[in-house]
């Protein structure tokens, strides 16, 4: 991973850069921001060029030893740490290796729950513990292989419990010089405070629509309208506009399931409903649940539509038509509860619930709900 593979976040870069060409970089660097931008990428991309032979114009250069190591992924001395759900056979990151590279290679902007399902861990905790301490402090010991530096990128730090927080303090803290940790964090207010404030962080944010939009047009060969539309409701997160284009035909099944189950619950055909709840209900797992997503992010633009403001909403042209005769029934009345019902109806399915009675439940608090008179 080249920092010209990395979209974006130009001036982390560039901090980045400067920092390892002076030899001053941080023996711990935090890149935090909301998921899907970017970070792990750019954590590939600096761990490379701090191995590079031969950097080239600011960027490693992509055909040295140590690069074509990088990018097959078996750089004996760059060490991913990443949060675990633990079974009789997996408790710590090299114990699951394989799907590790496969999260990798197939969703590099590392979405969580991708990696959740990946490692089929159900309603299982991911976390970091003390065992997997135990082993970076021994790993760490060592003499790099054949780098002068040993780089353990750490995925996901807010995931890191008490005890293996406190196993790593002082290693965090004062490194051997040989060793660079580099942290990748979704929600920086959630990593220990104790870790935390041994780190350089460096805060990434989405990327601007404009330019996110001309980066997907150019690299995923999209037209300018669908680039630029899955960059807005994206809201600039490379990740989640890349799943828009290509999930575009999913979300066109989801926008059909809505507004027929909305129809239906206005009307209170409880006999159309529970053929729907069958139908929905019978969907694997994980989809079900990005349904339900779907449906959370609906409730939620169509109480914003009421304000008038479009630059606000975040729809498609197909969503926005239904909006308009829609929204005046989501208000201050029930957008609350209903979008307590749809989260309780996620927190129920990812609990291995039956989905065809979650599903039959929540039409009928719909039935109720959607019918509830705007406070005046």
């Amino acid at each position: 991973m080249k920092f010209s593979d990395v979209a974006g976040h130009e001036e982390v870069k560039a901090a980045l850069r400067r920092q390892a060409d002076e030899g001053r970089l941080p023996h711990a660097v935090l890149l935090a921001g909301p998921s899907g931008i970017g970070k792990m990428r750019l954590a590939r991309a600096l761990a490379q060029y701090l191995h590079c032979s031969n950097r080239q114009g600011g960027d490693s250069c992509g055909v040295c030893p140590s690069c074509r190591q990088h990018e097959s992924g078996n750089n004996p001395d760059m060490h991913y740490v990443y949060p675990v759900a633990k079974t009789q056979e997996r408790e710590v990151s090299e114990d699951c290796i394989d799907l590790w590279r496969r999260m990798l290679e197939d969703y590099p902007y590392m979405p969580v729950e991708q990696w959740s399902e990946l490692q089929e861990a159900g309603n299982k905790q991911l976390l970091i513990n003390v065992k997997e301490a135990k082993k970076i402090l021994e790993s760490a010991s060592l003499s790099p292989y054949k780098e002068d530096l040993k780089i353990y990128i750490i995925w996901l730090p807010e995931k890191m419990n008490t005890e293996a927080a406190n196993k790593l303090l002082k290693l965090i803290e004062e490194p051997f010089e040989d060793t660079l940790f580099i942290l990748v964090s979704n929600d920086s207010k959630l990593i220990l405070p104790t870790i935390f404030s041994r780190t350089q962080p460096y805060n990434m944010k989405p990327l601007p629509i404009a330019e996110l939009g001309h980066w997907l047009e150019k690299e995923e060969h999209t037209d300018q309208i669908s680039a630029y539309e899955a960059a807005r409701l994206g809201e600039g997160r490379i990740g989640a506009a890349i799943g828009i284009l290509r999930g575009a035909e999913e979300n066109k099944e989801f926008g059909e399931y809505f507004r027929g189950m909305m129809r239906m619950a206005y009307s209170r055909q409880v006999d159309g409903l529970k053929q729907f709840s069958d139908k929905t209900g019978s969907l694997n797992r994980p989809k079900l649940i990005r349904y339900l997503e779907y449906c959370t992010r609906m409730v939620r633009e169509n109480f914003i539509y009421n304000l008038h403001k479009p630059a606000l909403n975040l729809m498609t042209a197909e969503e926005g038509a239904f909006s308009r005769k829609f929204a005046p029934f989501i208000h201050s009345g029930n957008v609350e509860r209903m979008a307590e019902e749809f989260d309780k109806a996620i927190r129920d399915v990812s609990g291995n619930a039956n989905g065809k009675m979650v599903m039959f439940s929540l039409s009928l608090w719909l039935c109720q709900l959607i019918r509830t008179s705007r406070p005046t």
